[in-house]
């Protein structure tokens, strides 16, 4: 996990969990640059605009933190609403629970990434392997 600051702004970045969509880049190009280091660049945009852009990110890569407390990311009363991507994922946002064949559960309270191309390692979410299989969907 990495953090990126900014006066009380803290961004958290889990490379493991990042699918690569590039929401973030595309979202705020002048904060999250994927070829400069630090590819986080938090002097670029204001807080606010930070935050709206984090809170787009289906994988659960990116978070935050104001001061010393974590932020919740979405309210309770959020709308939960499936969008499916052409190529790539369904892209779940709201509070939602996953549970495995197992019976497992796993609260989900931003968007989530589901694999739609059967490709994912980490099945039942999205790992970006829709892009190297070239899926179609």
């Amino acid at each position: 996990m990495k953090e990126y600051r900014n006066d009380d702004l803290t961004v958290l970045w889990d490379a493991e969990k990042c699918v690569h969509s590039a929401i973030c880049a595309k979202g705020l190009p002048e904060v999250f640059k994927p070829k400069d280091r630090p590819w986080v660049q938090m002097d670029n945009a204001s807080k606010d605009k930070i935050i709206k852009v984090i809170k787009k990110c289906p994988s659960g890569a990116l978070g935050f933190y104001i001061g010393e407390k974590k932020e919740s990311i979405m309210s309770e009363n959020e709308t939960t609403n499936v969008e499916v991507k052409k190529n790539g994922p369904l892209l779940v946002s709201g509070n939602l629970t996953v549970r495995d064949p197992e019976g497992k559960e796993e609260q989900k309270t931003r968007m989530t990434a589901f694999c739609r191309c059967g490709a994912s390692a980490n099945k039942p979410y999205c790992d970006g392997a829709h892009n190297e299989i070239k899926f179609e969907g």
